[in-house]
């Protein structure tokens, strides 16, 4: 913060500023002088802003610097993303809102001039859709966006001159130049001209040395016509030969097919030719389009200064690191099975890459050979004869059997006489192996003579004498050819100086008059500029005006809008209302009973009849339980009382039973049983 602050004292104290504080002065401001101080350096960077705030409602002034700030791509820091907290303190003048915006304002100053001046021009006006219906303001709007096209033409073109490095001064000095070497010509042209006076029939000779002169630059313009087509015949020869050769090799291959290999051949072609229509090309269309989205998006948006890109690339880099961050993650978190599965995934993304780089292959083989194709018939048509038969005389088939009968003897001859290289290869290579070995031999014995007589390496140090001599007198050639071709550049350097200057006079002559075009142009666009300005200005105050009867018209439409259709359903259900009392009325005063019945009246005194008849019965059945409740409990517990004796006799029955069966004989069904 303090490097933020001493940086914004030292460019407030600057030219065009001259504010004189320091650190202790600038921080002490008051809120109102800091917002004072942010827009003294925003009318800097565009003019319209130079007002008084102190004169401006806190609201008009948030708002002014919200669109200034927004127009040169301001973007609050991470910690104030927040818009309501922002503009709250834009408005109150909080410190840590307004000193990063004065550190960004007096960073990219003259960046954002230039960006603040050319969205003067470049900003279009939004002109709703339904005014442009009307063949005034719609012809207004055309001749509005063609002055900005017009204007961005202009604006580029004045960049252009301004960086293209051409200096009037150096313009200057080469002309002064180029006209002293002028005179020179001049004065040399007129010795020789008199030189040659004395010889009899100059004009003749002349002449022919201009003739001279253009033949010579003829015959080279034909040597060079020539050699260009003699490439051109060399590479279609080449080309004819590969397409004969595979024109063979493709009749070879459907004599030799059987139908088997066909159809295996024709499903082959029917998967890779689904595979190219299903799977790559429509890849490739759809990254083609998105470079093309991708380019139109960056065409359309405006040009990006130096500090934006560095802002740009510093966020790749953070989500770069996010990513690779993600990753580890991802790689630490990983189980065995995962790992196992990573192993399959790049082998089946191997697997995928090869099958695209083979189709890609495949592809350029078919470009290739259908470019070979079209050649071949283009040669094939040309070797035919009028009635399209191809062309084989007797003579061109005698002498193409001569020819290939030479060449099978030529054959015969190169591979006898390859076979006899082939020996002595052999022989010279077992020679070299032998000499080889008998001087390293060589090499041990002088060795160790030298040590016998105490001067080991002399034979390593002659040797290398010798090298270092050879090294020498090479470096002295080169040196001389350096030299020599020092003075060859020397000469090339003057004459291609002459050469540029030459060239440079025609330029020169054409730079006079695109200079004055160029003032012309300049005053033209000032006129247009003034006429931009006042239209712009007019068309503002009209928009203006506009927009508030438009916003106050919608507005009474709508309340409008409401209120009919309120009182569109108010009369509806009051027309209900009536239509279902005058029924009523009319179903009562009726002289027909079943006609009355109908009435609603009549229907809720029925009701109410039928009601009240069935609470009557249900009082009187109340009153019959309420007189029958006691003696109906009382029977109930004898009820109850009895049915436990009962199972108390029971369950007496059953234990005497069980008590006198025991230690006694039991008959039953023919069998004794002895219970004990």
């Amino acid at each position: 913060m303090s490097e933020q602050l001493k940086f914004i004292v030292e460019q407030l104290n600057k030219e065009p500023f001259k504010k004189n504080f320091n650190l202790i002065t600038f921080d002490s401001l008051e809120p109102m002088q800091l917002l004072q101080v942010l827009n003294d350096v925003l009318a800097e960077i565009d003019p319209k802003q130079a007002i008084d705030i102190r004169e401006e409602m806190p609201d008009q002034t948030a708002k002014r610097m919200f669109t200034l700030l927004g127009m040169l791509k301001y973007k609050p820091p991470g910690n104030l993303s927040d818009a309501s907290s922002f503009r709250q303190g834009l408005v109150t003048g909080n410190k840590p809102v307004i000193h990063p915006i004065l550190h960004w304002l007096l960073q990219r100053l003259p960046e954002l001039k230039k960006r603040a001046y050319l969205a003067r021009f470049l900003v279009k006006l939004e002109v709703p859709a339904e005014f442009l219906q009307d063949d005034v303001i719609s012809d207004t709007h055309h001749q509005y966006e063609e002055l900005v096209d017009t204007f961005k033409t202009y604006h580029k073109e004045c960049e252009q001159l301004k960086t293209s490095g051409f200096s009037t001064a150096e313009i200057r000095r080469d002309i002064s130049a180029m006209e002293e070497e002028k005179d020179q010509l001049i004065k040399r042209v007129e010795r020789l001209k008199k030189r040659v006076e004395s010889v009899p029939n100059h004009q003749r000779m002349l002449e022919l040395a201009r003739q001279l002169r253009v033949e010579k630059e003829r015959e080279e313009s034909l040597t060079q016509q020539k050699q260009e087509q003699k490439n051109q015949l060399f590479q279609a020869e080449q080309r004819l030969q590969r397409s004969q050769q595979q024109l063979k090799d493709l009749r070879q291959a459907a004599a030799d097919a059987d139908p088997e290999n066909l159809m295996k051949r024709l499903e082959e072609e029917i998967k890779i030719n689904s595979y190219m229509v299903s799977e790559k090309l429509p890849k490739e269309l759809e990254s083609k389009r998105r470079v093309v989205q991708y380019l139109q998006k960056v065409a359309s948006e405006p040009s990006m200064g130096q500090a934006e890109l560095q802002e740009l690339e510093d966020k790749i880099k953070e989500v770069n690191a996010q990513i690779n961050q993600l990753i580890e993650k991802r790689m630490m978190r990983n189980d065995p099975m995962d790992d196992k599965l990573t192993l399959f995934r790049q082998q089946a993304s191997i697997i995928i890459r090869k099958k695209e780089a083979k189709a890609g292959e495949l592809q350029e083989a078919r470009e290739e050979l259908a470019a070979a194709e079209r050649e071949l018939a283009q040669r094939s048509g040309q070797a035919r004869g009028p009635d399209g038969d191809e062309v084989i005389r007797g003579d061109e088939l005698k002498r193409l059997v001569v020819k290939l009968r030479s060449k099978g003897t030529v054959h015969k001859k190169k591979r006898q006489e390859l076979a006899e290289l082939k020996a002595e290869y052999g022989v010279l290579q077992r020679t070299e192996e032998i000499l080889r070995q008998r001087h390293e031999a060589i090499q041990q014995q002088l060795q160790s003579i030298e040590a016998q007589k105490g001067i080991s390496g002399y034979s390593n140090t002659q040797e290398e004498l010798e090298r270092v001599s050879a090294v020498k007198s090479e470096l002295d050639d080169m040196k001389g050819r350096t030299l020599d071709d020092m003075s060859e550049m020397v000469k090339k350097l003057n004459s291609m100086i002459v050469e540029k200057k030459s060239a440079l006079a025609p330029i020169i002559k054409e730079l006079r008059p695109l200079r004055q075009q160029c003032q012309e142009l300049t005053q033209e666009y000032e006129e247009k500029k003034a006429q931009y300005d006042s239209c712009a200005a007019g068309l503002e105050s009209n928009r203006s005006k506009l927009e508030q009867e438009v916003k106050a018209l919608r507005e009474e439409t709508a309340q409008e809008e409401n209120r009919y259709h309120y009182i569109n359903c108010m009369k509806e259900i009051i027309e209900m209302q009536m239509q279902r009392a005058a029924e009523e009325t009319k179903a009562y005063v009726s002289s027909d009973p079943q006609e009355r019945k109908k009435a609603i009246r009549e229907l809720y005194m029925k009701n109410i009849t039928e009601q009240e008849a069935h609470g009557k019965k249900l009082r009187e059945k109340q009153k019959t339980v309420r007189e029958s409740h006691a003696p109906n409990m009382k029977q109930m517990k004898m009820w109850r009382d009895l049915e436990q004796v009962m199972e108390c006799k029971r369950q007496c029955f059953i234990r005497a039973q069980s008590q006198a069966s025991i230690g006694q004989v039991i008959q039953e069904g023919g069998e004794d049983r002895l219970v004990l």
